[in-house]
């Protein structure tokens, strides 16, 4: 570097720690109250909290009268020490990014008094009116365990078949896996990595019945993930549906406590995707996808016979975007559905739009008689929490900007929020309303915290539980309780204050408007000498970098950036929350959109700090998705970027499932073009700039194959490059100190190539 881009040394003392604070907070996750619950009367709230920043064993709390109570620590039931769990258990975790051990997830009945987890397997319930964590009896393995809404079983998987339990250990197993192959009451793997329905089994109302998933793996190919650091570990056989190929079967089988059995019957071979389902007491329902995934049907079922009716039919062009906590039902029966027209996502609710256009729905939260709280954004960095009664319209309910996520019910909203401090949510002043009658929400389902969460009651509204938008990085963050105009109340997190703060410019880029973030380092005097630029993207579908919060990734570009980078991030096409035109301008392309808004907002950037931005010495750096476009930036656009880091980048398309890969491009033997376009094999041989690939070798989603390939394509063209291999990694490396080292290999990396453009100019 010259010396303009020199680090300060009592600046770059500050970041010092940063690599190993990241890594032992788990992404400054550890800490964070999550998973929350709610009674029927909204007066106690259930979630799931470590005891400190580092500390990765999640403890179940109560929160009631403005006091907590630690409902179950692991520590004190199985002991500190370390426990395999069920390989089933295993995977879940995996599909769900699961960076805590412990209590990681719980359900609960109807009147939220009986609550049961898993810990190693073992099966443990707790009654919230008092009392100690007990264990129940089981057959084996404990994996999903749900209690039934009036409180008397517990419904679990074990070794692949379904089981319920009553609290004194009488066990019936309902449904038994006919074969290796065959599993019941568990989300297979496309359900749960790319439709995110991490469930296979729904309690009936009547507590009577179950509505219970059966997948076979049969026809799937199967993928063996070997350990080259141990060869005497056996590989693991994983069924993986790649693109193009055959997917799990999966049935629907109505199942009574006294062993009676209907199959749900609907046209499988048109729709082969169960994209979600549920009971309510309208009776079940499902909603299925064809494998083209342009038609998503919404299905009622008859409990008696099995036999299905079109309840709703939505078709796109491209494909039907699936909208979490869709398709849900209000106590009248009105179904509630996105519907996607123009530029805009709008909430439906009994075929109506409640919602303006410009809104962009981001989830369904829950229902709770006709009220219905869910997550929508006006702004593209900012996503909200709002309620639509139908007496009362739409009304936002967090305040001040950030990323909200929430749970309601019986006049009590928990929300959980990611801001530019971390740990700020606005305050919400109820209303006095009480919730009006109708059936309860799914008492199974936890909502996900960000960095706060605050519980006001009287607000007017009430909801099932909802999903979160992940961890956050502040401390003081917590759950407040209103009533009318009294102050709230607050649990606090215990997340680790991050030693890097933040400094984003936010920007608006280009002919299309990108959203961009500009971190400079915190020493650096603006227009006082060009720094090397490092752009941070992940840029695909599903995920987002740029908003109006304080969220690891931007933590992790701040830390980059005073290291000597300015660091921009861009979401570009096909990134969430710009409305559903946005989105599906990757369709059949995934590859030149995204890498077009890339090099534009760069140039722009470049233009509009001209002073401050070295466009001669530019790098890239992603994983995932992010990644590949890294990898391919510096493939197809070596004149703009000249070194690049590629952390478990998808390399060749037609190696990923079939669900998340042929929604942007098709069946591979009907389009092949889309695949060949938007992969990097194929294309080794235009290198000529410093490439870093980085992958887990036990990656079961982004296969290593991906990176080891491309490798093999590139040294059979002569092109340098480097490989740094993770042994045991997954697609989200579980170890500290290799999380810590990560960084700073990536940064050396970097900055020696760039180092080398100085002395080539």
């Amino acid at each position: 570097m010259d010396s303009n881009t020199t680090v300060n040394s009592t600046d770059a003392a500050d970041s010092t720690d940063f690599p190993r604070q990241f890594a032992r907070s788990r992404r400054f996750s550890l800490g964070v109250p999550r998973h929350f619950a709610l009674s029927p009367d909204g007066s106690r709230v259930l979630f799931v909290r470590t005891v400190s920043g580092t500390d990765p064993v999640g403890r179940l709390w109560q929160y009631e009268s403005g006091t907590e109570r630690l409902l179950a620590d692991p520590a004190l039931l199985v002991g500190s020490g370390s426990r395999a769990v069920p390989e089933e258990e295993r995977l879940r975790r995996e599909r769900a990014r699961e960076r805590s051990v412990g209590v990681v997830s719980y359900a609960t009945d109807s009147a939220t008094r009986l609550v049961a987890f898993a810990l190693s397997g073992a099966l443990w319930a707790v009654h919230t009116d008092g009392g100690a964590p007990f264990s129940v009896p089981a057959a084996g393995p404990v994996v999903d365990p749900r209690p039934s809404p009036d409180g008397r079983h517990i419904a679990y998987v074990s070794r692949r078949c379904f089981h319920v339990v009553d609290l004194t250990g009488a066990d019936r197993r309902l449904a038994a896996a006919e074969g290796p192959d065959i599993s019941y009451g568990l989300a297979e793997y496309v359900a749960a990595e790319s439709m995110h329905r991490m469930r296979g089994y729904w309690w009936a109302p009547d507590s009577r019945h179950v509505l219970v998933a059966r997948a076979d793996t049969g026809p799937v190919e199967r993928r063996y993930i070997a350990d080259p650091a141990d060869p005497t570990k056996p590989p693991r056989a994983i069924p993986y549906p790649a693109a193009g190929t055959p997917n799990a079967e999966v049935t629907l089988q109505i199942l009574s406590l006294e062993g009676e059995r209907v199959d749900v019957e609907w046209d499988r071979r048109a729709y082969e995707y169960l994209v979600d389902a549920g009971w309510d007491t309208h009776g079940p329902y499902l909603a299925v996808q064809s494998r083209d995934q342009r038609i998503l049907r919404t299905l009622s079922v008859d409990p008696a016979t099995g036999a299905t009716t079109v309840l709703h039919e939505r078709t796109d062009p491209a494909w039907v975007e699936i909208v979490g906590g869709t398709p849900a039902r209000t106590a009248s029966g009105a179904l509630v559905l996105p519907e996607d027209d123009g530029d805009t996502r709008y909430l439906t609710v009994g075929g109506r739009r409640v919602t303006p256009e410009g809104l962009q729905l981001r989830a369904v939260l829950g229902v709770e008689g006709e009220r219905v709280l869910f997550s929508a954004s006006e702004d593209p960095l900012e996503t909200h929490v709002w309620s639509h009664d139908p007496g009362h319209g739409c009304r936002r309910l967090s305040r001040g900007p950030g990323r909200y996520t929430g749970v309601g019910r019986g006049g009590t909203v928990v929300l959980t929020g990611v801001t530019p401090r971390g740990d700020e949510v606005g305050v919400l002043r109820g209303t006095g309303a009480a919730p009006e009658p109708g059936p309860g929400p799914d008492p199974d389902k936890g909502a996900g915290a960000g960095t706060r969460a605050e519980t006001r009651t009287g607000a007017g509204t009430g909801t099932g539980a909802g999903t979160g938008t992940g961890a956050g990085t502040g401390t003081g963050a917590g759950t407040g309780t209103t009533h009318g105009d009294a102050p709230h109340e607050v649990i606090a997190s215990f997340a680790e204050e991050p030693s890097v703060t933040p400094r984003p410019r936010h920007l608006l880029l280009g002919e299309r408007q990108l959203r961009g973030a500009l971190f400079l380092p915190s020493w650096h005097e603006e227009g006082a000498g060009k720094l090397p630029v490092l752009l941070d993207p992940y840029g695909g579908p599903g995920g987002q970098q740029v908003g109006r919060g304080r969220e690891w990734p931007s933590c992790v570009s701040q830390w980059f950036a005073e290291q000597g980078f300015a660091v921009l991030v861009v979401d570009g096409r096909g990134t969430p929350n710009r409305g559903p035109a946005w989105e599906k301008a990757v369709f059949g392309d995934q590859l030149t959109p995204a890498l077009e808004d890339q090099v534009d907002a760069l140039r722009a950037a470049g233009a509009r700090f001209e002073h401050d931005l070295d466009l001669t010495r530019v790098a890239i750096r992603g994983w995932s998705f992010g990644g590949f476009l890294a990898a391919a930036a510096v493939l197809h656009h070596p004149e703009v970027f000249h070194a690049a880091v590629a952390g478990a980048p998808p390399t060749d398309q037609r190696l990923y499932d079939t669900h998340w890969k042929e929604r942007y491009l098709g069946h591979p033997e009907e389009h092949p073009e889309n695949y060949v376009r938007s992969s990097l094999a194929g294309h080794g041989h235009l290198l000529r700039r410093p490439l870093l690939l980085i992958h887990g070798l036990a990656d079961d989603n982004v296969a290593a194959a991906h990176t080891l390939r491309f490798s093999a394509e590139l040294l059979a063209a002569g092109k340098p490059h480097n490989v740094l291999p993770l042994p045991g990694a997954t697609h989200l490396p579980a170890d500290d100190t290799v999380n810590a080292q990560l960084l700073h290999f990536q940064r050396d990396f970097l900055l020696d190539a760039l180092a080398a453009r100085v002395g080539e100019g």
